[in-house]
């Protein structure tokens, strides 16, 4: 059992659900995030007087699943990655779990 963790702009919410099911991952948590790509926004972010919003909308994503289910995850993303027209593709990591109850 391993911890896989996908992040992905609000605009592809459903469609990580999706890939979701293709990989067969039923049991999973998600949370609404502010994603950033660079230092200058987290800057204007901590100002007091910043009138703009400086994140991006964006989702995470959170399951306990077996290397099976990782496996198809990540080919399912590498292909919606490839044929993306943004500069925004659905990221994903692992992380293997020591112990759990």
């Amino acid at each position: 059992m391993k911890l896989v963790i996908v992040t992905a702009v609000e605009e592809f919410q459903r469609d990580v659900l999706k890939l979701f099911k293709k990989a067969n991952i039923h049991n999973f948590s998600s949370s609404d995030i502010d994603g950033y790509k660079n230092g200058s926004s987290i800057l204007m972010a901590s100002s007091w007087f910043s009138s703009e919003k400086s994140g991006n909308e964006s989702s995470l994503f959170f399951s306990f699943t077996d290397n099976e289910n990782i496996d198809v995850l990540f080919d399912v993303i590498k292909e919606f990655n490839s044929n993306l027209e943004t500069n925004n593709p659905i990221k994903a990591v692992v992380v293997p779990i020591e112990r759990y109850i």
